[in-house]
């Protein structure tokens, strides 16, 4: 008998002998303050409250300096060059901290496509096995596959509306 919660005897699942690395413990290794701090900026600038901070900022620099709190209080008259200046280096760093994000998640998709490519070879040298063990002719099944997967391929393109290669 089998649980979902324990192994074939219902008593806990033996632990692996082979254990893969998790790939957020090897992303997380390479992670400086830096990073850290990258990823904070990045994630609010992604936000509506980045959003809203900034409609509100414009709207209050753009009626100061419009005199509607008296002209004394006028710092930065239109066409807002001061603004104008301040928004195009917020824009640069801001792109250049998107940047750095963007490297980063293309590192942690290399590390993961590494990881699933390892675990893709150690399933089907077991599998191999496996079927070996069982009497199974391998290359039969490896003919079968081919064709399931070219028959999956052509329905994929099909509905995609993709030529066939």
């Amino acid at each position: 008998m089998t649980s979902h919660h324990g192994g074939p005897t219902g008593g806990p699942w033996p632990r692996p002998v082979i254990r893969l690395p998790h790939e957020q413990d090897l992303f997380a290794r390479g992670r400086g303050a830096q990073d850290h701090i990258a990823d904070a900026i990045t994630a609010f600038a992604g936000s509506m409250a980045f959003v809203y901070v900034h409609m509100v900022w414009f709207a209050g620099w753009i009626m100061i300096n419009e005199g509607l709190f008296g002209q004394a209080a006028v710092f930065d008259p239109y066409p807002f060059g001061l603004l104008t200046m301040i928004v195009s280096l917020e824009a640069i760093f801001l792109s250049t901290f998107v940047m750095v994000s963007q490297n980063r998640q293309a590192a942690r998709d290399t590390i993961r496509a590494d990881l699933n490519f390892e675990a893709s070879v150690r399933s089907e040298v077991w599998s191999t096995n496996l079927g070996r063990a069982l009497g199974l002719n391998p290359e039969e099944i490896e003919r079968q596959t081919q064709e399931l997967i070219a028959t999956s391929r052509v329905k994929m393109n099909d509905e995609m509306g993709r030529p066939q290669a």
